[in-house]
């Protein structure tokens, strides 16, 4: 048996690595991703102030903190029974849609993208944000940095701070819009509208017109069929900020749809010894190891997630752009793995369309800003990250003080599929043992695709961090293993 290891993955937040098992034929015979990270939030918050919440879990990702404080702030609107004002619910959406801009734009440029705008089979000095520049010009660049800040700066307005919002509170948000600062988010949304039509037109151009890509996007290697979750408004389209639980089936099929605080009905969670990440699934289906197919109660979340378990976009442009996905790619659902990127550039699209839609909202700059907390009790709040799905569940006691808290990050829903992807595309591109860089850059390009957070993901710790050391000799065999 011969084992190949990529260690570390690289171009996503937070650690891991990829060990791939050969047989004596060179074939792949599996392949595992496991994450050695350790967080503490789910402990370290018990005890803490209610309000204090939606402030520490945006701490558990520079990447992603305005999801952790949107989905905080919601938990206690419900631990509180409140209903937030509807100019508030505005508000707290405006600058969710800044944090789209931001991230969907960092991941497209700064982390997968490079794969397929400078090729997966260039030097690894290229394929990043310098190798982007390179090929795509000095010009587009500073377009990609002027808009990321565009996301930023909506969300520093709207939230205080640029990277940690601390706006939310329940029943509400803390300041209103003034009419300046509306008339500077109005010119950014209107400009991040067109950068994302100018970054789909660019994907097309050098994706969709490559029928290399295309083959490799619709190739078996990257294909799963699975489940698909994501929040959808009352027409069943995309909603980041609000809405019910949708869930389709791998045919496309509704299989249920459901309220944040019924979430523990239909979600469950497995534990491998090889890894720090819980593996969710859903509960009706139930777990059937690492297998697609609608017997496996394995779903997905994020872009692709999002578009395949609702019926539509709700803003103009994105809807068309949606459409144009499915009929090129053979209709709905899409089940390939690498049509995540597409999918993030269309709901980049809805993000500034949306942003520019309630900006120009008459109750954008109301001074109804907050409602009256009841006693507190128990909340869960639920949004989509960028990443998918992201579940806050906290239980106060009579003083407002955390007793019990559960977070499942969007990461945490995709780790069941981003595992298979892994194995998959390890199977599919390594044969006979050959294997060179550009090879296991594609298999990377599994993880890729999901934009994990592993940060984020792993979020529960119990008793004391395992230590491993392994001892090689010369020759690099392993002669020694020491466990703590």
């Amino acid at each position: 048996m011969r084992e190949i290891i990529i260690d570390p993955i690289t171009r996503l937040e937070g650690h891991g690595k990829i060990a791939i098992f050969l047989n004596d034929a060179g074939e792949v015979e599996n392949a595992y991703l496991q994450i050695p990270e350790l967080r503490g939030f789910e402990k370290f918050c018990i005890g803490r102030k209610a309000e204090d919440m939606p402030l520490l879990t945006s701490r558990i990702c520079g990447v992603c903190p305005v999801a952790h404080h949107m989905a905080g702030t919601k938990a206690l609107d419900a631990a509180f029974n409140v209903e937030p004002p509807e100019p508030a619910k505005k508000l707290r959406e405006l600058m969710y849609c800044g944090y789209y801009i931001y991230d969907h734009t960092l991941h497209f440029y700064y982390l997968g993208g490079p794969d397929f705008l400078v090729g997966p089979d260039a030097p690894p000095e290229k394929r990043n944000i310098l190798g982007v520049i390179e090929k795509a010009g000095l010009d587009i660049a500073k377009e990609v940095i002027k808009h990321r800040a565009y996301g930023q700066r909506i969300t520093e307005i709207i939230g205080g701070k640029a990277t940690h919002p601390v706006c939310g509170l329940p029943g509400g948000v803390s300041k209103p819009l003034s009419e300046e600062n509306r008339q500077e988010i109005e010119k950014m949304a209107t400009s991040a509208v067109k950068f994302a039509k100018f970054t789909l037109k660019l994907f097309h151009n050098i994706v969709l017109e490559n029928s290399r890509y295309v083959e490799l996007i619709k190739s078996d290697a990257y294909t799963l069929r699975t489940y698909y979750m994501g929040l959808v408004d009352e027409h069943n389209k995309v909603n980041f900020y609000d809405g019910k639980i949708r869930v389709v089936d791998p045919y496309g099929k509704e299989f249920v749809k459901f309220e944040a605080k019924e979430y523990l009905e239909h979600i469950a969670e497995h534990v491998e010894p090889w890894t720090y990440v819980k593996l969710p699934y859903l509960k009706k289906v139930g777990w059937k190891g690492f297998v697609d197919g609608p017997d496996s109660g394995i779903y997905r979340v994020g872009p692709l997630g999002r578009l395949n378990a609702a019926e539509g976009m709700a803003t103009p442009l994105a809807q068309a752009e949606y459409e144009r996905m499915y009929s090129t790619l053979g209709g709905k659902p899409v089940h390939h793995t690498l049509a995540y990127h597409w999918a993030r550039l269309i709901e980049l699209l809805y993000a500034a369309e949306r942003a520019l839609e309630l900006v120009t909202d008459p109750e954008i700059t109301s001074t109804n800003l907050r409602g009256k907390p009841d006693k507190p009790g128990e909340g869960v709040g639920i949004v989509e990250a960028a990443r998918g799905t992201l579940i806050h569940h906290y239980q106060l006691d009579e003083n407002a003080l955390a007793k019990k808290v559960n977070l499942i990050v969007a990461t945490t829903h995709n780790v069941p599929g981003i595992c298979m992807s892994i194995r998959d595309a390890a199977k599919g591109l390594i044969k006979k043992g050959k294997v060179t860089d550009g090879i296991l850059n594609m298999v990377e390009m599994a993880f890729r695709a999901y934009d994990p957070c592993f940060a984020c993901a792993t979020h529960f710790a119990l008793g004391q961090m395992p230590l491993e050391v392994e001892i090689y000799d010369s020759e690099g065999r392993l002669i020694q293993t020491i466990k703590r």
